[in-house]
């Protein structure tokens, strides 16, 4: 900023030059910039999570701490607000907060829920009378990816879904072979709405994107969520049985874009693989398991 006068230099917001007096009008502060908006993803709505995990939504503001390895999520709420969240997810709660469970869906909702590796119960919790604060944390080591839904929708792998806004539809959808993911049985969730969706991971949380007609495979056991913009079809990781089999890869999901997936990097059920010789069988002679003298 220069002296309009003689040109000497000014520090910012000064009335009057040093060097010659003369009067230096006040310069217009530039108008207020709206906040940066999100840009959707344009192979798709975009998977959105903030970078320093945390965030507010309608009556709610949340944070993830202890990523990646041991992730918990802190829900706040405003009075009378509410969240949704997995039987048995919880870990602590404010004293005012009241928690009810019920089989949402009634009895047919219950059941599809329960073949489909979640519990038939669903847990909501409200805080009643003023403000209150929910932890939610899942049951093996890993990761909690907070996501802000815009009118979109998700598919979850049933075992990664943790919590989620009280307005957000959550429903088990049938898929026939094409949903038969190792170990999860021949269901996914259906996730759609506007509003906080808390997912977790075995491991940390790896995201692929994927642009129009790009083509991309991931091992079944390490899919937690993926976009609905996403096309998917299952098949062996290797051609023929013989080769699938020496390869230590089984059932693969090859995904086309436009889309985002989220990819947990450890396997829960390659680490069961790893310790069951370990464990005792039932006649009390275990395999491989550890001497202690004698």
């Amino acid at each position: 900023m220069n002296c309009p006068n003689c040109g000497n230099g000014l520090v910012p917001g000064a009335k009057f030059c040093g060097a010659c007096g003369a009067t230096v009008a006040a310069a217009e502060a530039p108008p207020p910039q709206p906040p940066p908006q999100y840009q959707p993803s344009p192979a798709g709505g975009g998977i959105r999570i903030d970078d320093d995990a945390r965030g507010q939504g309608r009556g709610y503001s949340y944070e993830i701490l202890h990523q990646p390895s041991f992730a918990l999520a802190v829900v706040r709420l405003a009075a009378e607000q509410s969240i949704q969240a997995e039987a048995g997810a919880m870990v602590s709660m404010s004293a005012n907060v009241e928690l009810q469970s019920q089989m949402k869906g009634g009895l047919m909702g219950a059941l599809k829920r329960a073949v489909g590796g979640e519990s038939a119960f669903v847990s909501t919790f409200t805080a009643r009378g003023g403000p209150g604060e929910v932890t939610f944390a899942p049951g093996s080591p890993g990761d909690i990816a907070a996501i802000e839904m815009n009118n979109q929708l998700f598919y979850v792998q049933s075992s990664s879904y943790l919590a989620g806004d009280a307005g957000l539809q959550v429903d088990t959808r049938w898929g026939g072979a094409k949903s038969f993911f190792g170990g999860e049985g021949l269901f996914v969730l259906q996730v759609t709405g506007t509003g906080l969706l808390l997912l977790s991971s075995f491991g940390a949380i790896h995201r692929k994107r994927l642009t129009a007609g790009e083509r991309y495979v991931v091992d079944t056991g390490h899919l937690v969520a993926w976009e609905g913009t996403t096309q998917y079809t299952l098949r062996k990781a290797a051609a023929g049985f013989f080769r699938t089999m020496v390869s230590g890869e089984g059932v693969v999901a090859e995904f086309a874009g436009p889309g985002e997936i989220l990819i947990q990097t450890r396997n829960l059920a390659a680490l069961a693989g790893l310790l069951k010789p370990f464990f005792p069988t039932q006649g009390g002679g275990g395999s491989g398991g550890f001497s202690l003298g004698g």
